[in-house]
């Protein structure tokens, strides 16, 4: 669950804007363009749009990492490559350094957004790199798609805010660096929703794989990956507190939810190095940025997948005002995410027929999965005023944060260094649930509005909602234009159980705020507050105030071909085409437990073997936990 950390101020929202690239050159490959096309200014909602002008000709980047094909005239040519992946997001990045890995092939990874380092540097780019600076970049436009929902009727016909990355490392580059896996059960339920091979013991060798825990390597952590996962270093006295009250309710402690045993309340693991964000650009991306096999583009919105027939052979995209074609020797691969994959999906005529006929988009494939089955997370906050002047409140007072950025700036320590997000756990909301279907992530401070607004007073909060809700939703085209968003409806709170799911997270939070290890620093409730007591009155405020945790995901699912609504088959190709796959959180047949980097980039460490064809790792037998009764909710 993608939450928020507290030293960011007010993000003000500015008008959507498409930044214009810089385009490579040398004198060894001249091709034709397609007809040039210049941006004129619109609304802000729609960005700019396209008019497109005569035919031109100019000269292309050329690498060894590409070569230049003869496209369908002898007398153009157009660089290609072994793939061309769409997105350098969390699982693009992956896959372009797994896929480099053999000298033989070539990449190129193009990147609607910029890259996450502003002339090389860490410390020039801090808004993304400083793990507490993260609303900043959640709270605007620079780095981030934002997105937002159709009105959800369910919630007080309230419009959803939805950030994600648009940036070297995606949303990686965004969140709150929490990592959690989920719960092995969810991987066996992909294997019977029809996603084969993709069962706990088939992810678990890949989870490790990427994986470089600072507490060592065991059989369920690794320690030689690439991603750097720690623990936090405050030590705060209300974290301590958080976990402590925990057992005092009837839960156990966990040292790791992410190994053996998820359920229960402990120290969470963060994607953070040294004091850092360490994201999927930092761990996959920039390492290999030198390999000659290797080409990245940024900048550049890709706008439609080109076929020859059922064959996917490259993709068409806009860069400094031009559309541009590029093509794959062997697979296009789409990692643009839950939204922009099954968008670049449908612009190019792969979705439901009839939602295409409606648009005039010529129909390749009519896949009526793509866009389907679209599921989230909701999360709301429990705040509970604090007694004791402990909490991150005076850190966001303009003297404290300039000593707080100059501490980071110089040493990579103090409370810059975190998110602050160190302590969480998961629960069981009644008996006879097999598995945790309740998540906390708990923060020593008052988040208002996304981080938008100030907190305002001396509290602490708990980030709390379900796992497994049963509202699906979908998304759809607006409009043939890639640079309209897409109409995006989760139709959250649509059934009976998820409400009363969100009763339960109340109730059992207020529980666990009430024990004896928070009576030296419990004040006033400030949210839901003391006048919200019976269940009508919990589920209008449920309505009011909960949130997106930031989690779309299962737009693309992976299945049987049997399966209608299936997307990608167990090797993530794409039903029904050849050479296109889809890799990323957007093929999930269901939702995990927990947040989803971490799934994601085990999909995609995954996704790179099958694509290499490298026999699949797998470690049978692993043990996990059970809860001893499931007679009772703990």
């Amino acid at each position: 669950m993608l939450s928020l950390a507290t030293l960011g101020q007010t993000g003000a929202r500015r008008a959507a804007t498409v930044t214009q690239g810089r385009f490579m050159r040398d004198s060894r490959c001249l091709f034709t363009c397609l007809p040039e096309c210049h941006f004129v200014p619109k609304t802000k909602n729609m960005g700019p749009s396209l008019t497109c002008s005569s035919t031109s000709h100019y000269r292309c980047f050329s690498t060894s990492a590409a070569h230049c094909n003869t496209s369908s005239s002898p007398h153009q040519k157009t660089p290609s490559y072994s793939y061309v992946i769409v997105g350098a997001g969390s699982a693009g990045c992956v896959l372009a350094n797994r896929l480099t890995e053999d000298a033989h092939e070539s990449v190129l990874l193009l990147e609607a957004g910029p890259k996450d380092m502003l002339l090389g540097s860490l410390r020039l780019s801090w808004k993304i790199h400083m793990p507490a600076a993260l609303t900043y970049n959640l709270c605007d436009e620079k780095y981030n798609w934002y997105y937002h929902t159709l009105p959800q009727a369910h919630m007080d016909n309230r419009v959803m805010y939805w950030p994600r990355g648009r940036v070297w490392g995606g949303s990686s580059s965004l969140n709150a660096m929490v990592y959690i896996r989920g719960h092995a059960e969810d991987y066996n339920r992909w294997q019977r929703e029809g996603a084969e091979g993709w069962d706990y013991e088939h992810c678990l060798p890949y989870f490790r794989k990427a994986q470089c825990h600072e507490l060592g390597e065991n059989r369920y952590r690794g320690g030689s990956g690439p991603l750097h996962v720690s623990r936090g270093k405050t030590n705060h006295p209300l974290h301590k507190a958080f976990i402590e009250a925990g057992q005092q309710a009837g839960y156990p402690f966990t040292d790791d939810m992410n190994g053996y045993q998820q359920e229960g309340l402990g120290w969470m693991d963060m994607t953070i190095n040294k004091g850092k964000r360490w994201s999927a650009a930092s761990a996959y991306l920039r390492p290999v940025l030198g390999r000659p096999n290797l080409k990245t583009e940024v900048h550049c919105l890709t706008t439609k997948i080109l076929f020859d027939g059922n064959r996917a052979v490259g993709v068409e995209y806009i860069q400094k005002g031009q559309k541009k074609r590029v093509f794959a020797d062997k697979e296009v691969i789409l990692s643009g995410g839950a939204i922009n994959s099954p968008q670049l999906l449908m612009l190019s005529g792969v979705g439901n027929a009839d939602d295409l006929k409606q648009l005039s988009i010529p129909v390749v494939q009519h896949l009526p999965g793509v866009g389907s089955n679209l599921q989230d997370h909701l999360e709301l906050y429990v705040q509970q005023q604090c007694t004791q002047p402990i909490t991150l409140y005076k850190a966001q007072k303009p003297f404290h944060m300039v000593k707080i950025g100059l501490e980071w700036l110089t040493l990579f320590t103090g409370y810059g260094a975190t998110a602050h997000l160190e302590s969480g756990g998961f629960i069981r909301s009644r008996p006879h649930v097999t598995h945790p279907d309740i998540q906390f992530h708990f923060l020593p401070s008052q988040v208002i509005d996304h981080g938008r607004v100030a907190s305002k007073i001396e509290a602490y909060q708990v980030h709390v909602g379900p796992m497994r809700s049963a509202s699906v939703g979908w998304m759809k085209l607006k409009s043939t234009n890639p640079l309209d968003h897409p109409n995006l409806h989760p139709n959250y709170l649509s059934t009976d159980i998820d409400v009363w799911e969100f009763r339960e997270c109340v109730k059992l939070s207020r529980e666990i705020f009430a024990q004896k290890a928070f009576d030296p620093f419990r004040g006033p409730e400030v949210q839901p507050g003391p006048q919200v007591q019976t269940d009508t009155d919990i589920d209008a405020f449920v309505r009011r105030k909960a949130d997106s945790a930031y989690h779309p995901s299962c737009t693309c699912k992976m299945g049987l071909p049997s399966d209608p609504m299936a997307v990608v088959d167990s090797n993530t190709r794409v039903l029904g085409l050849e050479r296109l796959r889809v890799v990323d959180a957007s093929i999930m047949p269901s939702i995990v437990s927990g947040n989803l980097n971490a799934p994601t980039i085990m999909m995609a460490e995954k996704a790179a073997d099958i694509i290499r064809g490298r026999p699949p790792l797998v470690d049978p037998g692993v043990p996990v936990y059970r809860p001893p009764t499931l007679e009772t909710q703990r």
